[in-house]
């Protein structure tokens, strides 16, 4: 009860990831009898248990693989037993807005090159290789990007989308995309969010506010038809799939997910499929007036700290030290859920380069960890989901350079993260395939019939 009144408060406090992390787990571990209910208490002590055994070892001895992976001569993968869709960032152009608050010419490459190791085996910077440090203005960047994306297996794109009462920001390249004949299945997520000044640790300074209200609610959903309306658009049982980053910071997200409907069935537009990322929360998306909800590793998923364990830190870091292994073990219990969930995996994450000194760092990642960790989610989703249109799987990130969350290559790993992706799928393809034999059924037609082709 106690729990429940709080909550709206904590919604509202301006605090970052890390330290909501940090203040929930202290909380978890002072007085864990007034969070019975809370759904983060169960996963933090599961978390706990024995996730440290050997931990030098795992985590700093070498064990991190070096394997650079150079790109494959193959064609693209067929009869996917899922849809991996990718978490997708826009702010790889210059825009005014960012010139006045950050800078002129600044872009998230003027973060990422930032990065420096703050404890030996650290691994920064994060810098890209057969892309470079690529504008997204230039047509080829994107087409090439969806060429390597097809070649190992993602199915499609989640574009941020940034709007605020009306006024957007990052938004050309989408509106490139939507213009162009590239052909990879898409869809948005609105990060309906304040923007402060949160990298340099001013969370308080608000750049461009989110007001939400009835007015906006249908604003935003008819700026947004021409996306919806795309035949590329990933569609869930035949109904467009519109992702929210935070419905919680709508006055009545049920009213909100209402008007958003309405509005589509009188447009033409048919009914929505809402999900939500389970970014701050881990509710049923019924209680938003929504059709599913997204898993969004790391945010919001009680990691296990192990900063006090790795030795040889900077003396000025001040940041947080993660497990990032203790997801790809978690992937392997998966437990059933009450409500639609889309499994997340990501491939890495350390967000030093944005929070020089600052920063939570996932040690631990690795191809391989990230293979199994994707594999188990794929499992997990052809074994729960019959309709193939909701076997859909989400991976953060395409390009989160700063987060050190990307698929794309980098030079450290070349292609690897990309090959261990095509690799997940092609395993767990063929173990469908295997259960599923003699059913004369193409699986990859299944789920490419929840996207029409442009050409329809």
């Amino acid at each position: 009860m106690i729990v429940d009144l709080l909550r709206p408060l904590w919604r509202l406090l301006p605090l970052d990831i890390p330290m909501r992390q940090r203040i929930q787990q202290q909380l978890f571990r002072a007085a864990p009898f007034f969070f019975r209910s809370h759904p983060g208490l169960k996963a933090y002590r599961h978390t706990q248990r024995g996730a440290l055994q050997s931990i030098r070892a795992r985590l700093i001895g070498g064990c991190q693989e070096e394997r650079r992976v150079e790109l494959l001569d193959a064609e693209p993968p067929v009869d996917p037993p899922a849809r991996l869709i990718a978490f997708y960032l826009p702010q790889f152009h210059p825009i005014a807005e960012n010139d006045a608050w950050w800078g002129k010419g600044f872009t998230e490459w003027t973060n990422v090159v930032r990065g420096r190791p703050q404890f030996p085996g650290h691994y920064q910077p994060h810098l890209p290789d057969e892309l470079g440090f690529y504008d997204l203005r230039v047509p080829e960047v994107m087409e090439r990007q969806v060429e390597l994306a097809r070649l190992y297996g993602i199915g499609g794109f989640a574009f941020y989308h940034y709007w605020f009462n009306g006024r957007r920001l990052l938004e050309r390249p989408i509106e490139s995309y939507l213009r162009s004949s590239i052909d990879l299945p898409f869809c948005i997520c609105w990060a309906n969010e304040s923007w402060s000044r949160r990298w340099d640790g001013r969370a308080n300074e608000i750049l461009i506010a989110q007001e939400h209200t009835p007015e906006d609610d249908i604003a935003f959903i008819a700026a947004t038809a021409d996306y919806l309306r795309d035949p590329r658009y990933i569609r869930v049982q035949g109904r467009p799939l519109l992702l929210i980053y935070r419905p919680e910071l709508f006055p009545n997200p049920i009213e909100t997910a209402e008007r958003w409907r309405e509005w589509c069935l009188r447009n033409g537009v048919g009914d929505l499929y809402l999900a939500y990322t389970q970014s701050f929360e881990s509710v049923d998306p019924a209680r938003y007036g929504f059709d599913a909800a997204i898993e969004f590793p790391p945010n919001n998923s009680h990691p296990v700290a192990i900063t006090r364990r790795i030795e040889r830190r900077n003396r000025d870091f001040r940041g947080m030290i993660y497990d990032w292994t203790v997801y790809l073990e978690q992937s392997r219990h998966y437990g059933p859920c009450d409500y639609p969930l889309f499994r997340g995996v990501n491939p890495s994450w350390d967000n030093e380069a944005r929070r020089p000194g600052r920063g939570a760092v996932f040690l631990g990642s690795s191809p391989a960890g990230y293979r199994e960790w994707l594999e188990n989610a794929i499992h997990d989703t052809v074994k729960r989901f019959e309709e193939p249109s909701e076997r859909l799987v989400f991976i953060n990130a395409w390009n989160e350079w700063a987060e050190g969350a990307h698929l794309e290559p980098d030079q450290r790993h070349g292609y690897a993260y990309l090959q261990a992706t095509r690799d997940a799928l092609e395993r767990t393809a063929q173990n469908v395939a295997e259960t599923r034999s003699g059913s004369g059924i193409r699986l990859d037609a299944q789920i490419k019939s929840s996207t029409p082709s442009r050409a329809a």
